[in-house]
């Protein structure tokens, strides 16, 4: 069974929300309020998970007040010795953890990770082969408004028609005619496992780089659930947070003919000084994933998807690619007579908290959600018909009846809450 997170530690002399309280009320009620609403509702954003109280321990601890720019054992300022040893833990945990040669454990985001990759690898102008946004694409797979598709040239590729997968022969065509100097392998809600092998090959017809932006199933690849990029691809970008439970923020992996380009590309090119409490709590988190625990939770995590993922099916809705192999789940609610910005207006007055995400081949827009959070919060596979259950009542109650909803759903998360105590 998974392992729920438990209560935060008691508070500490550098961690004391009755301070808070007291210094600032207002920023306290904030704080409050957020831990009523996650714990009162369900949260189901695919990108989104409940650390343990070690992370935020770590989090919320003296380490945040040192600036460290640089990497251990060659900082630009004294008194790193303690953080220096944090960070190589992290290191060593992360490149234990995932069988990598190298990791960077400094990026403060998945997207700052990309754009670490992308320095290390290509030069503006050149040409990159990514999922198209329409698709599931990331914003820093060539969006417009990123700075991704304002340096380079993308070209993006797409999914089968009939079946939602990815279309391999057309990635092939596509890097035989366009020749990119990296192919990106990677999506926000694409639910099905990549064949990393393919995307290699291709690369290496067409001699790209292959950047695997690996930050929704990180957490997976961790517990066992997933297969791993990391023999396939030159360079694996991720978040710590997602289904691997650590504290916001990105990791990249990486052979060692590239560790000094990577590292480079992160500090001095695109960040300054690390925080290095983030860094810490990544090193517990990392600990943490390494346990049998996690990999228990992870496979549940898959569990909860599948059943999750047919049941709403059985509702109506329009499951893409037919199924999950991941926490993923991209569903299109036109069957019951909405689209997905309605879709999440509705579910979040009813407490049941998601994304929309794009529908291939349409115009319109789905919804995206994911079962890491529930996961972490004890639920298994027998409370995923009743969240697909509440899904339908959500969208077709209102007046009286949407409130007896609202009330169903704060009855079920009050049965599960995020920090027991």
């Amino acid at each position: 069974m998974p392992v729920s997170t438990a209560p935060p530690a008691a508070p500490t002399a550098y961690a004391d929300f009755d301070a808070l309280r007291r210094h600032d009320p207002e920023i306290a009620e904030v704080v409050l309020g957020e831990l009523g609403r996650q714990s009162d509702s369900l949260q189901l954003i695919a990108a989104e998970n409940f650390t343990s109280p070690a992370v935020l321990a770590a989090l919320g601890s003296p380490l945040a007040n040192k600036y460290a720019e640089g990497y251990p054992g060659a900082r630009h300022h004294g008194g790193c010795e303690l953080v220096d040893a944090a960070e190589r833990m992290a290191v060593e945990r992360a490149t234990t953890l995932f069988g990598a040669e190298h990791a960077n454990v400094q990026s403060h985001s998945g997207s700052s990770a990309v754009l670490a990759a992308y320095a290390a690898l290509l030069k503006p102008g050149d040409t990159v082969l990514a999922m198209g946004l329409p698709y599931g694409g990331h914003l820093t797979h060539g969006s417009p408004a990123n700075f991704s598709g304002r340096w380079f040239d993308f070209v993006g590729y797409g999914v089968e028609a009939e079946s939602g997968l990815i279309d391999y022969d057309q990635v092939h065509t596509l890097a035989r005619q366009h020749r990119p100097k990296a192919i990106v392998c990677g999506s926000i809600s694409y639910p099905r496992h990549p064949d990393y092998a393919v995307f290699r090959e291709i690369a290496d017809d067409v001699g790209a780089y292959l950047i695997v932006d690996a930050a929704h199933p990180m957490g997976l690849i961790a517990g066992g659930a997933a297969p791993s990029p990391v023999p396939y691809a030159d360079v694996v970008c991720a978040t710590t947070h997602k289904v691997l439970r650590g504290p916001r923020g990105g990791m990249i992996l990486c052979g060692s003919e590239l560790a000094e380009r990577i590292d480079r590309a992160v500090f001095p090119f695109t960040q300054g000084g690390a925080q290095m409490h983030t860094i810490a709590a990544k090193a517990v988190a990392f600990g943490e994933a390494a346990a049998p625990a996690f990999a228990a939770y992870a496979h549940q995590v898959v569990a909860n998807a599948r059943v999750l993922a047919d049941e709403l099916e059985a509702e109506g809705f329009a499951v893409l690619t037919g199924g999950t192999d991941t926490h993923l789940i991209s569903a299109d609610p036109a069957p019951l007579g909405v689209d997905g910005k309605a879709a999440r207006g509705r579910l979040a007055a009813a407490g049941l908290v998601l994304d929309t995400c794009a529908l291939p081949y349409g115009d319109s827009r789905g919804i995206r959600l994911g079962t890491a959070a529930i996961t972490t919060q004890g639920m298994g596979e027998a409370e995923m018909p009743r969240v697909a259950a509440l899904f339908t009542a959500a969208m077709r109650e209102e007046g009286e009846g949407a409130r007896k909803v609202r009330a169903e759903v704060r009855a079920l998360a009050g049965r599960f809450p995020p920090y027991p105590g």
